[in-house]
């Protein structure tokens, strides 16, 4: 089995590239818009990319299903609860898609969003136990995703908190305690108030340190995980909704459009930079379009998984729109220093030429 875990530390996203060495299967899964590792990933692997499964529909970020169907002409797939103007497979709860020898089964874990999936990876159909489950923004090491980021559009903080208690306990912490966890996202991210540094765990040590998970029953599971919850930032909305239209591919708007523009707290405000020239100092969590490096660390989950910082990767490509919009003239530079708990990150400024490809390092 080939598994590989990208990190793009500006965001705080991990996405994942699973695929069957034996039949030259793949999935990918939460990608971000600029595809290329990827795509090369898997070539060289020797690897065909048929399937791309987004867990739910990010708030965060725009991700980058619609780049890499175009890419590779693989499947897009959602939950079956979930709505796309976009031709999308369905996935049911419990279903099993089989690349060969490695199989993925689909689990509905809703709470976070009303369609969240997690996916449970076996590494061959007739292992006794599970080689690792992706839980999306359903469980993180160290919290559990916020259930309150959609009841300003029909789902109340109760209803969608009652939800993710019984996926938690009903569809992940039933598989045994040595299945690996590789969640969504990382410390940094507005999805939660205590997520760890770490990129992936064990179902067992969740159980026993996951402060979420220690609750004794739903009305103090609701307690724990909405207190000191922070504000979700303004743009989540607008973010989920994208994310679910046929929008312009990343590639489609480079061709056609020089300019840069930022799904930050609102268009307005990127249009007001840019016509004025007025530079802010700080960005919202996650709203950094800039090119990042950020360099790779050794593999820590056991063989055969491989678990890697990504490295020449955009951050401002995660959060471009193909709505014409003004250029912005300036690009930010934000640093790998992040702090959780004011949810804020260190910003610079560097002036970029009108039509250059973007900041580099």
């Amino acid at each position: 089995m080939k598994f590989t875990q990208y990190y793009l530390d500006c965001l705080s996203q991990a996405s994942y590239l699973i695929g069957d060495e034996s039949s030259g299967r793949a999935v990918v899964v939460d990608p971000r818009r600029d595809t290329d590792e990827y795509v090369r990933d898997a070539a060289e692997a020797g690897l065909t990319i048929e399937l791309i499964i987004e867990t739910h529909f990010h708030a965060d970020f725009l991700s980058g299903h619609l780049e890499l169907a175009a890419a590779t002409g693989a499947e897009i797939a959602f939950s079956s609860v979930a709505e796309t103007e976009f031709s999308s497979r369905k996935l049911a709860d419990g279903e099993r898609i089989e690349l060969g020898e490695v199989v993925l089964e689909i689990r509905h874990t809703p709470g976070h969003t009303p369609e969240s999936v997690s996916i449970v990876v076996w590494e061959h159909a007739d292992d006794v136990e599970p080689y690792g489950v992706l839980t999306g923004d359903t469980l993180f090491i160290g919290d559990v995703g916020r259930p309150d980021l959609l009841s300003s559009i029909g789902f109340t903080r109760e209803e969608l908190a009652a939800q993710l208690y019984d996926s938690l306990h009903d569809k992940l912490l039933t598989l045994p305690d040595a299945t690996k966890v590789y969640p969504a996202h990382g410390a940094g991210s507005a999805c939660g108030k205590n997520l760890s540094t770490d990129t992936w765990s064990t179902i067992g040590a969740q159980r026993t340190t996951n402060y979420a998970l220690l609750a004794d029953d739903k009305q103090a599971f609701f307690d724990l995980v909405t207190e000191g919850q922070p504000p979700a930032p303004s743009y989540f909305i607008y973010d989920a909704v994208l994310n679910r239209q046929d929008r312009g591919s990343l590639t489609s708007m480079h061709r056609r459009k020089p300019w840069i523009s930022m799904a930050s707290t609102g268009w307005s405000r990127a249009e007001q930079w840019s016509s004025t020239g007025v530079i802010p100092t700080s960005l919202p969590m996650g709203i950094s379009p800039i090119r990042s490096t950020s360099g790779s660390t050794a593999a820590t989950p056991s063989s055969p998984a491989r678990s890697s910082r990504a490295t020449s990767t955009s951050c401002w490509s995660s959060v471009m729109d193909s709505k014409p919009k003004p250029r912005i003239v300036s690009a930010v530079s934000v640093s790998t220093a992040s702090s959780a708990s004011s949810n804020t990150r260190s910003l610079s400024w560097r002036h970029i030429p009108i039509g250059s490809s973007g900041p580099r390092g």
